[in-house]
């Protein structure tokens, strides 16, 4: 995730001028005028401020007022990064990870993303989690993971919960837990993340760390399906076919089989076809129909 600098951060800047120049920048950007931030962000950065610095990268790196740039985005991400910039850091590194605009470098990520985290930077505590989990440029080690997902999670960040709860679910680098489990799974979940209201669902729908409870996996599957991840779709269209949570209704089920078969999940369009061999050609007609309406509203009128 990136983002541009907004708080004022008269403790990087100490020339009224330059003070101005960053809060013209900001104000641009603001109101979408990125060839003035260009110009502002560009005076500001050359005279060593870093939050301008970070931010004239961001725009070589997006493009936006100017053409996509990734190695002058590197050029000005290390002159930010060398001044203790963690948000400049954390970039930098994802840059090495990439290899964007740079030889591909997990060691040097991992060097960068460890200097952000030390500073508190919550994405770069995730993403070193991200770096000791896969083992790129670090040897893998899960404890390690698990320590920097933690920092991380704590600080809110919803991947790093969710990731969380797959290390307590797998008993990666913890003794395995589905309470614990469950526990940051339902803290991503509350924030909207489909992956976690997933997980969350099959942890009801299996009774694992929590008491089985088919509605409570019905809920959190419909979530996570209305926001268009196909598991979950799936996992809702057999709830409706074998009438667990919810009243048993096969044109419902046939609905979310088909919509996940659109994305291409193929034992969703087995099932669909197992749905269609118990249901009246009119079923299927309004099945259909449903499906159509439902993914034309961007999954608002599913019900």
């Amino acid at each position: 995730m990136v983002r541009f600098v907004i708080a004022f951060i008269f403790t990087l800047i100490f020339n009224a001028a330059l003070a101005g120049d960053f809060e013209d920048g900001v104000a641009a950007i603001e109101r979408k005028d990125y060839a003035t931030a260009l110009t502002k962000f560009r005076s500001a950065a050359q005279q060593g401020v870093a939050a301008a610095q970070y931010n004239l990268a961001l725009m070589y790196r997006l493009g936006d007022g100017v053409a996509q740039d990734y190695k002058e985005a590197m050029r000005w991400y290390q002159l930010a990064a060398k001044q203790g910039y963690a948000d400049a850091q954390n970039n930098l590194a994802l840059m090495y990870g990439k290899g964007q605009g740079v030889v591909q470098d997990y060691k040097e990520a991992v060097r960068w993303y460890e200097l952000a985290a030390k500073q508190g930077h919550t994405e770069a505590r995730y993403n070193l989690g991200t770096m000791y989990e896969k083992g790129l440029g670090v040897a893998q080690d899960y404890k390690e993971a698990v320590r920097w997902y933690q920092l991380a999670a704590k600080q809110g960040l919803t991947e790093a919960q969710y990731n969380l709860g797959q290390m307590y679910r797998r008993g990666n680098g913890v003794e395995q837990d589905y309470r614990e489990s469950v526990r940051w799974y339902q803290l991503a979940a509350q924030q909207g993340d489909a992956k976690a209201q997933l997980n969350l669902g099959v942890m009801y729908e299996d009774g694992r760390g929590v008491a089985q409870d088919y509605g409570e996996a019905v809920r959190w599957y419909q979530q996570a399906a209305k926001q268009g991840y196909a598991d979950a779709q799936y996992n809702l269209g057999r709830m409706y076919f074998l009438g667990q949570g919810v009243p048993q209704d096969y044109t419902r089920a046939h609905m979310w089989f088909n919509i996940a078969a659109v994305s291409g999940d193929k034992d969703s369009v087995k099932n669909r076809d197992v749905a269609a061999g118990v249901m009246s050609a009119q079923q299927i007609e309004q099945a259909q129909r449903m499906a159509r309406e439902c993914m034309a509203s961007n999954f608002t009128k599913c019900d």
